[in-house]
């Protein structure tokens, strides 16, 4: 742990513990990437996947981003999942319980070929796993349009809240209702393509699908 990573405001709800960090990797579907481009700052919503201390990402070749990144300048990763509303008697005391991942690191382009083809299988199978195996690979041209990057987390911390509202101990008597608002993602139903062919059955993976 570095300043970079250090947590000043409510240390208690952060870890340095580096499987606390890969668990909300693994349960958030998009990133925030931030970098800076002639002293300006940029931060971008991205997919990606995990594959131990290593995160890949994938984008157009012409892509800002993607050509900025493969230059080697330091790149800050951000994922954060709401859980639920937490909804205290003041208004002062309301807040969220959340897990978030801060992730540090220098991004390099991945060139060859065939490891470029196993990235993009990481990012989707991180996205619904199974799916990979029945698609059609990308081509030759496909993989030639799309830049491939591999982050190594150098340096990372997590932070979690639970639980309900912390009132001032004189607003507990207020007529007021408190506690916590449950918030989930779940998967609705399947909606077909209308060129799909007929008679294709719906795989198990998306009719079990679960986050």
């Amino acid at each position: 742990m570095t300043e970079r990573t250090r947590l000043r405001r409510l240390p208690q709800r952060g870890s340095n513990e580096i499987e606390a960090v890969y668990a909300i990797l693994d349960a958030a579907f998009l990133a925030h990437v931030g970098f800076a481009v002639d002293g300006l700052p940029f931060v971008i919503p991205t997919l990606f996947g995990r594959a131990g201390d290593r995160l890949y990402l994938h984008g157009s070749a012409a892509s800002r981003m993607m050509r900025t990144l493969e230059s080697g300048v330091p790149v800050c990763l951000t994922v954060a999942l709401v859980d639920g509303l937490v909804l205290a008697r003041s208004a002062f005391h309301h807040s969220i319980n959340y897990r978030s991942a801060v992730v540090f690191g220098t991004a390099r382009a991945v060139e060859d070929p065939q490891r470029k083809s196993e990235a993009l299988s990481v990012i989707s199978e991180h996205l619904i796993a199974g799916r990979w195996a029945d698609a059609r690979p990308p081509n030759s041209q496909e993989l030639k349009a799309t830049a491939v990057l591999e982050l190594t987390i150098d340096e990372a911390s997590a932070k979690v809240r639970t639980g309900g509202p912390a009132d001032d101990e004189e607003d507990y008597a207020l007529p007021v209702w408190a506690g916590v608002l449950p918030l989930t993602m779940r998967a609705g139903e399947p909606l077909a393509d209308e060129r799909l062919m007929e008679g294709m059955p719906l795989p198990g993976y998306i009719k079990e699908y679960r986050r």
